[in-house]
């Protein structure tokens, strides 16, 4: 079954196969046509395993060891095993009854999207994420307009596919050869969809989960008091655009459902980047920016002042394109642009921003309650692909001659007394939280994936080593760190948590930072070796739906939700300590991206993205004041120098 980081590396490579080149009329309202239906595999995805309660509470107390002494240890293990013989045991008979009651689905869905969305903390910085383009490599497809357009008609062509059956299924191929071919998708789309998963297993090949993919578009998180609810309304056919932080609409989809011709998207862009309306008094952008329950009153307040069809105009678009009157500066820069912005030229809880700088760099800022990060990468690079490789225009285009000022619709919102006191709180603790946000960057250039294969060490595996390596070194501790891993693989499959804190990184750790000249390179070696083979079983375990906090977390959903008393298990200090994810990380690795991140997830955190390219490794970090960015990275920069050069039979330098 394929591991994490290959089923994101196929997702990365999706969009990367020949399609074949677009005609004119029709086609061109399409990226391709594929000959196997989009969801041809989806009815006969394999289920989300429940694991076995046993195997669970191994894996959890493996995780715990590296980080407990040995009397917290000992009595976090007594209460674990209690749990698995009592309360537990028929929690878990209960879950696994209810799973079978429930096949249509997974048993993490309901609990999981109920964590995200009655969750009350603002979604900006604690729950939305990005993804950044690369430029276009024609450097004059950079201009803002340029872009925007080319940009929006590949996501409404991307649109249109899917919802047209002709987005090719996203699928993993462990043997190209075999299942990548025309003659295996002519033999498969006559495989009833019933079975059609088995017949791809046939020949290595694990079609993934695409139930997320329809909340891409005209989707919204609107803010209810206690917890949000998802909305989406797939009838409506206007773009949401945002600048300066006036709101404009304008339909990109004609009454017959056919795409707007690129030239006049261009010129109602053009139109809206022309118009010199200064940035309102009182942003409206901020409120999605709040604490859900705050927000969830002031949308009332704002429905019963007669906004009511302007905030439908906003919830029901197909997508929010973010136009910023700015260039960025430099890669840090971008990442604050991309994660959080001015707070004013954003709408958070869209389902994505599509953002557009002045200097034509762009990037995806997306609510993370409807779907993961696989969905929004095939999204991502099927845009890139099709915007750089079929652009609709070009810089010698001329925008349509069409009445931009009837066909765009500037919103304009009706704000009382509490609603202008409450924005302008929205702009204050936005802008405080903001304020306190560190974010920046190494690229390790001394090697990279190809260094690390070559020396039968996962590259994944070395760089969550070296975080570990260098929080000890800065901070003398080994704290809980996650690691999100897909488990597309399974019907409604969500993610899984890996754990790289291990004994074996805690040994390899301590070895590098306290005493490495008492080992000899060749222990040194050993140990690292010893590092990615365990790193190489939990992300196996992980994307096959073998992890144990997915399982736990439903556990103690269930028992929640059926009114029994929290078991003891769940309030030893070491279970919340090991929920407390102080070195968050995720990794992705596209020809699309040029960079990813997201805030911190608590206040005492480090939020890791990282990029193991073929030469070099990228990590990009943020924190809070209570941890420090800069030193932490020349930490992680010391400890992959020290990896590699071990790797290559050389000491370690001080």
């Amino acid at each position: 079954m394929a591991t994490r980081q290959l089923l994101l590396r196929r997702a990365a490579a999706a969009a990367a196969a020949p399609r074949g080149r677009r005609g004119y009329g029709s086609t061109a309202e399409y990226l391709h046509r594929s000959i196997v239906p989009t969801m041809h595999y989806q009815r006969s995805l394999p289920r989300l395993p429940i694991p076995k309660l046993e195997d669970t509470i191994r894996r959890y107390l493996n995780a715990q060891k590296p980080l407990l002494n040995d009397d917290q240890f000992r009595k976090t293990e007594e209460l674990a095993h209690r749990f698995e013989k009592g309360i537990g045991r028929q929690l878990h008979e209960q879950l696994v009854a209810q799973d079978n009651q429930n096949k249509h689905t997974s048993y993490i869905t309901g609990p999981w999207f109920e964590m995200y969305l009655k969750a009350r903390e603002p979604v900006v910085l604690n729950f939305n994420a990005f993804m950044s383009f690369h430029p276009d490599p024609k450097s004059e497809y950079n201009d803002q307009l340029i872009r925007a357009t080319n940009m929006t008609v590949s996501a409404i062509r991307f649109m249109k596919t899917f919802r047209a059956g002709y987005l090719e299924p996203e699928v993993f191929h462990l043997n190209p050869k075999k299942s990548d071919t025309e003659l295996f998708k002519k033999l498969i789309r006559f495989v009833p969809s019933s079975l059609s998963w088995f017949g791809a297993y046939m020949v290595n090949a694990y079609p993934l989960d695409m139930s997320q993919y329809f909340r891409l578009f005209n989707s919204t998180r609107l803010p209810k008091l206690n917890g949000d609810e998802l909305y989406t309304d797939e009838k409506a056919k206007h773009l949401l655009v945002l600048r300066n932080g006036n709101f404009y609409v304008f339909d990109v989809i004609d009454r017959d459902g056919n795409m707007l011709k690129p030239s006049e998207i261009q010129a109602h862009l053009k139109y809206i980047l022309s118009d010199n309306s200064p940035v309102p008094a009182f942003p409206l952008g901020y409120l999605s920016s709040e604490n859900r329950d705050t927000w969830a009153l002031l949308r009332k307040n704002l429905l019963d002042n007669g906004n009511e069809e302007a905030l439908q105009k906003v919830d029901s678009a197909i997508f929010c394109l973010s136009l910023d009157d700015f260039p960025v500066k430099n890669l840090v820069h971008l990442s604050h642009t991309m994660l959080h912005g001015d707070g004013a030229n954003r709408w958070y809880d869209k389902s994505f921003n599509l953002i557009i700088t002045k200097d034509g760099t762009a990037g995806i800022n997306f609510e993370h309650s409807w779907g993961d990060g696989v969905a929004v990468l095939r999204f991502l690079n099927e845009v890139f692909k099709d915007s750089i490789g079929e652009p609709a225009v070009s810089p010698l285009s001329q925008p349509a001659s069409v009445d931009s000022s009837r066909a765009v619709q500037k919103l304009d919102f009706t704000l009382n007394d509490a609603l202008k006191a409450g924005i302008t709180k929205a702009k204050q603790n936005f802008d405080t939280t903001v304020e306190t946000l560190t974010v920046d960057m190494i690229q390790f250039q001394k090697g990279g994936k190809d260094l690390l294969k070559q020396k039968k060490v996962s590259p994944d595996a070395v760089a969550q080593l070296a975080f570990q390596m260098a929080f000890l070194r800065q901070y003398n501790q080994t704290v809980a760190t996650y690691e999100s891993c897909s488990t597309a693989a399974f019907k409604h499959g969500r993610t899984e948590a890996i754990r790289p804190a291990s004994i074996h990184t805690k040994k390899c750790s301590e070895a590098f930072v306290k005493e490495p000249s008492k080992h000899s390179t060749e222990e040194l070696q050993k140990m690292i070796v010893e590092c990615s083979k365990y790193h190489g079983c939990l992300t196996k375990e992980a994307a096959m739906g073998q992890g144990f906090d997915r399982h736990l977390f439903g556990l103690r959903y269930l028992a929640l939700s059926k009114g029994i008393a929290l078991p003891d298990f769940y309030q030893d200090q070491a279970y919340a300590r090991l929920n407390h994810n102080i070195i968050s990380t995720s990794t992705l690795l596209s020809p699309a991206v040029q960079l990813g991140g997201f805030g911190p997830v608590v206040p005492d955190g480090f939020g890791v993205g990282y990029q193991v390219h073929d030469g070099w490794i990228g990590c990009n970090v943020s924190s809070y004041p209570a941890r420090n960015v800069k030193e932490f990275l020349q930490c992680i920069y010391k400890s992959l120098d020290d990896i590699f050069n071990v790797l290559k039979g050389e000491k370690i330098s001080n």
